[in-house]
């Protein structure tokens, strides 16, 4: 995606956002000043060593904690302006969270799982089931429809939190790790299915330790103590890695 194509208004837009936590003497800065556009049809891959705010960064761009300072600003609506009710039902509406540890409800199965968010925004159950099934389809995974989450391999529960996180029109996915619990082929796959809804229109942001699955990004950015150190546009798979391992020595990649 080059910069003269990119629309006026990004679907995220997070505005010299910086997260403090704790007082005083045990005060830790998890981001600085952070200021980062994604705009709808991109795939942004965020890398950087252990503690260097990966995470922190995804939380604060779906709306899952505040920042101490700055703004979130998602679809053109600033997040901090919003009650919890109503910051709810952007998340509901407008984000998919994938989260390292997935998320998932035990007494739920795979498939209401996924149609839930659907139907807490008022659809039909009938009518969740429906899209949650095509999730499913699209993840290669329509089997597990029925299963419970403690039926499933990590591996499996990790394609269900993805699903749930592109059911619906959601203009903005969020990705931890969406690989880590994979193996290659199948990671290959997912990254295959989150290209393919950006290049349909959405905006997503995935943090990664691996070169390779950058490598589908349309951005990479580097995050170092906080802050947002390097950038670089979509490249060769060969070049990324070099440059990944650049700045890998300066410290070790989560």
């Amino acid at each position: 995606m080059t910069e003269q194509l990119k629309p006026a208004q990004p679907v995220l837009h997070l505005d010299r956002v910086s997260r403090v936590h704790g007082h005083g003497a045990s005060e830790v800065h998890a981001l600085r000043a952070v200021d980062l556009c994604v705009y709808p049809g991109e795939l942004v891959a965020v890398m950087g060593p252990s503690g260097s705010g990966k995470s922190t960064l995804l939380t604060l761009a779906g709306g899952l904690d505040s920042p101490s300072d700055g703004r979130v600003i998602v679809e053109g609506t600033v997040l901090g302006d919003l009650d919890r009710k109503q910051q709810a039902a952007v998340r509901r509406r407008s984000v998919g969270y994938v989260f390292q540890d997935y998320n998932l409800i035990p007494g739920l199965t795979a498939a209401e799982n996924i149609g839930l968010p659907r139907e807490l925004d008022g659809v039909s159950a009938r009518a969740a089931r429906k899209e949650a099934l095509v999730a499913l389809e699209e993840l290669g995974i329509p089997e597990l429809a029925d299963r419970f989450p403690d039926e499933m391999s990590g591996g499996q529960q990790q394609r269900v939190a993805i699903a749930r996180a592109l059911i619906g029109d959601r203009r903005l996915v969020l990705a931890d790790e969406p690989t880590g619990a994979l193996d290659s082929t199948t990671g290959e796959s997912v990254l295959a299915v989150l290209r393919a809804r950006c290049d349909a229109g959405a905006a997503a942001m995935m943090v990664t330790h691996e070169a390779r699955h950058a490598a589908w990004a349309d951005r990479v950015v580097f995050l170092r103590d906080g802050r947002l150190v390097d950038e670089t546009a979509r490249q060769d798979a060969g070049t990324l890695l070099v440059t990944a391992a650049a700045n890998a020595l300066k410290g070790k990649d989560q």
